[in-house]
């Protein structure tokens, strides 16, 4: 699964061969793992409430990234970066 970010120890996933709706991505930090939509809510698994205000900061801000890496999911093509959240 390749990472397409990191920043204050969270690193974020996305798989990208043919995914399943609904549009996620992963997330971990220290032993804990989250999947979330590309609004940034949490769909599943469990994370510190910190690191999820971080996260769904950051997949606020780059929300079109996300999408453009979901249609490249989908169709099982590379992955690009997204920058980090500053």
């Amino acid at each position: 699964m390749p990472t397409i970010s990191m920043f204050y120890g969270i690193i974020i996933r996305m798989y990208n061969n043919g995914e399943h709706n609904p549009p996620h991505f992963h997330a971990s930090y220290q032993g804990y793992y989250a999947t979330f939509t590309l609004d940034g809510d949490l769909i599943e698994g469990e994370i510190p409430k910190k690191q999820i205000k971080l996260i769904s900061a950051w997949a606020e801000i780059h929300k079109d990234e996300l999408l453009a890496n979901w249609d490249l999911a989908i169709s099982e093509q590379p992955l690009y970066k997204i920058d980090p959240l500053k």
